[in-house]
């Protein structure tokens, strides 16, 4: 059992989305007063119902964009867990200058924030398409390559931003690169929706996936239980060289796009064997994709006490009872 949260006043922004929202779930099981800040772009009310009763959650319906939501949202808070992002490489593509806005104006705003109000630990969601076109694996932290989307500039600017706040100001500050998590609360919907959501919704209604190039491309796939993890390891790690530090947040675990695909369409076969019966198909491969991920944890296992809980044949089966409940 690793160390959790307990007792704090945490802040989570973006804490209606999918990441945010699990969060924020398992927070309140250890006694925490939990402020969510969302503007609902990309999350959901429906994620936070369950919560909007309890007496220690708080919801703040904020931007990060603006200041002074910001500023109100770190009152008094012990630690922020900072999910708040417009994600996907594709949306970047379309709109690079609002993932700026978000990404960097918004980190920033709520870097200054913590700053301003003495808040003890700035975590937040840093991600693996800050690797770019590095061909080196497994990703090990301190190798990285030149980005390949807007997206992943902005992400890697967090990084930096993070690491000249803990230089200047002495804030302790740790980045966790998510890794193409899955599990409840995703969203299978939408022109931006991640492979694993969408594919289940897909099998469900009988259509044919389509797989953005041949199915060679490797990715580490990571189950939110493995990311929860990881924020109580960064937010409660008492090891002073830790802090101001990245981390890979993933399991060390290489699957082909195709071999995912296969693997839901298996376990969704045992619901309805019709599922086992429709076709896998093949586009074109997407722009700003990375060709191959797989992550070295060790770092993270080292210095935090990381292990992960869930590989990816255990995580699916948690989310596959999770779309048909």
């Amino acid at each position: 059992m690793y160390q959790k949260i307990q007792n704090k006043r945490v802040l989570v922004t973006g804490g209606a989305g999918f990441i945010g929202s699990n969060l924020c779930e398992d927070l309140l099981k250890y006694d925490n007063n939990v402020i969510c800040l969302d503007n609902f772009s990309t999350g959901y009310r429906k994620n936070i119902i369950p919560f909007l009763s309890h007496p220690n959650f708080h919801l703040i319906d904020g931007d990060i964009r603006n200041v002074i939501d910001c500023q109100t949202a770190v009152q008094d808070v012990d630690i922020v867990l900072h999910q708040a992002a417009l994600g996907s490489v594709p949306r970047s593509l379309d709109d690079p200058a609002t993932a700026n806005e978000v990404n960097i104006t918004g980190f920033l705003n709520m870097l200054i924030a913590a700053r301003d109000a003495g808040v003890k630990r700035f975590v937040y969601a840093a991600s693996s398409s800050t690797y770019g076109d590095s061909e080196d694996l497994p990703k090990v932290e301190d190798l990285i390559g030149k980005p390949l989307s807007p997206y992943a500039v902005t992400k890697y600017v967090n990084e930096l931003y993070a690491h000249v706040f803990g230089l200047s100001y002495g804030m302790e500050t740790i980045g966790l690169r998510y890794f193409n998590v899955y599990g409840p609360r995703q969203d299978p919907d939408g022109a931006y929706a991640a492979v694993i959501p969408k594919f289940i919704q897909q099998f469900m209604r009988f259509e044919s996936p389509i797989i953005n190039g041949d199915g060679s491309f490797t990715r580490d796939f990571t189950y939110i239980d493995n990311v929860i993890q990881m924020n109580h390891l960064a937010a409660t790690t008492e090891d002073k060289s830790a802090i101001g530090q990245v981390f890979n947040t993933a399991v060390g675990e290489r699957t082909t796009l195709l071999q995912v695909t296969q693997l839901i369409q298996h376990h969704l076969g045992e619901f309805d064997p019709k599922i086992s019966t429709v076709e896998i198909k093949f586009g074109p491969s997407r722009q700003g994709d990375i060709p191959h991920s797989l992550a070295s944890v060790d770092k993270a296992k080292e210095l935090l006490g990381y292990e992960p809980s869930h590989d990816l044949a255990s995580g699916l089966k948690e989310s596959l009872k999770w779309y048909f409940i």
